[in-house]
């Protein structure tokens, strides 16, 4: 007979999108560490392009990033994947107009500051 296993609860998603690849990188392996099923891409497009094959439960992106801004892609992410929770984080001044912006626009998104302790991210990530 063969032998069964309790199945564990699948891991949480998590899309990490930030053009300074260190950040990325490291924020994705905090949130390996922690538990998470973490991804880090480098750009608001290439966090869209993985919004089909990875579908994350969260996305954390970065406010000011080249290209799309993680505003654009949350607003993006949100229209494709409504139930993905989005905190978005950034450490400029610019980051107030983008989401006074965003919320005469109708959107609102949950903002950590540069730089973000990683305790402060899983406690956010786990409410």
């Amino acid at each position: 007979m063969p032998e069964t296993h309790p199945t564990s609860a699948p891991k949480s998603k998590v899309l990490v999108a930030d053009d300074e690849q260190v950040i990325a990188n490291t924020l994705a392996i905090i949130l390996n560490q922690a538990g998470f099923e973490a991804k880090a891409v480098y750009s608001g497009e290439k966090a869209i392009e993985a919004l089909d094959t990875f579908e994350p439960d969260m996305l954390i992106s970065d406010v000011i990033m080249t290209g799309l801004t993680g505003i654009e892609t949350a607003i993006i992410t949100r229209e494709k994947l409504p139930k993905c929770k989005i905190l978005l984080f950034s450490g400029q001044a610019a980051t107030a107009d983008l989401l006074e912006k965003a919320r005469a626009e109708g959107h609102e998104f949950e903002i950590l500051a540069k730089p973000v302790h990683p305790t402060d991210l899983l406690a956010k990530l786990r409410s």
